[in-house]
């Protein structure tokens, strides 16, 4: 299996609230001086799991525990909804910062959710965290193949054409995530934020394996 598409977790922030470099690493998160300022959804959410198995490789379940712990101390309120619901707390001012995937404020930003999500988009500032350490994490649509297919040679061939540059062009134009094929660039609505930024580049095995025990940590420090 490997990645058909990428999406970057973001920080969307209040631009009124939060100024150009407060933010440096996911860490930050849990300052205590952003206490009732964070907006996330629940922690059960695979996207939410697979960010703290990365924290938990590269930090440690202690240190990764302590930054839940300060993170779920900050939220805004108990974590609910999608993450355009996060980013449209942003910018209605129920909340000053949020963890996002970048492909929704794309969404946002392209009209095709509303009038309403389209002006709330606008209205918020985007922060690519941990650029002068690990970069920022990466989450992913992907694709495989079963081990007992039926018909595996057009299943690889299907996973070719998604691809191919034509295929690529169509991912990137329609949901706003970003390429892997490296010569196609990012929807305008997203490059805008800047198409160069440190990507963690981490296989997914690394902290695959720490999902359950991410789980587990999350349930203790009252993530929900």
């Amino acid at each position: 299996w490997f990645a058909l598409s990428e999406r970057s977790c973001i920080i969307t922030a209040c631009r009124d609230h939060v100024v150009e470099g407060e933010l440096t690493h996911i860490k930050d998160l849990a300052d205590p001086k952003w206490k009732g300022c964070v907006r996330k959804r629940p922690g059960s959410h695979v996207y939410n799991r697979d960010l703290m198995a990365s924290m938990i490789a590269h930090h440690g379940t202690q240190a990764a525990e302590g930054w839940a712990n300060g993170l779920v101390t900050n939220l805004a309120r108990k974590p609910q909804g999608n993450d355009r619901a996060q980013i449209i707390a942003v910018a209605n001012g129920e909340a000053d910062l949020a963890i996002a995937n970048s492909y929704y404020l794309g969404l946002m930003l392209s009209g095709t959710k509303g009038e309403e999500q389209l002006r709330a988009a606008k209205k918020v500032g985007l922060h690519f965290p941990n650029q002068s350490s690990d970069g920022t994490h990466i989450n992913i649509s992907g694709g495989g193949i079963l081990k007992n297919a039926p018909n595996p040679d057009n299943a690889i061939t299907f996973l070719e054409f998604l691809l191919s540059n034509k295929a690529q062009q169509h991912i990137v134009n329609n949901t706003y995530e970003y390429p892997v094929v490296k010569n196609i660039k990012p929807n305008i609505l997203i490059s805008r934020f800047g198409i160069r930024f440190k990507e963690n580049q981490d296989y997914v095995k690394k902290y695959g394996k720490f999902n359950s025990e991410a789980l587990k940590l999350m349930d203790r420090v009252g993530w929900k």
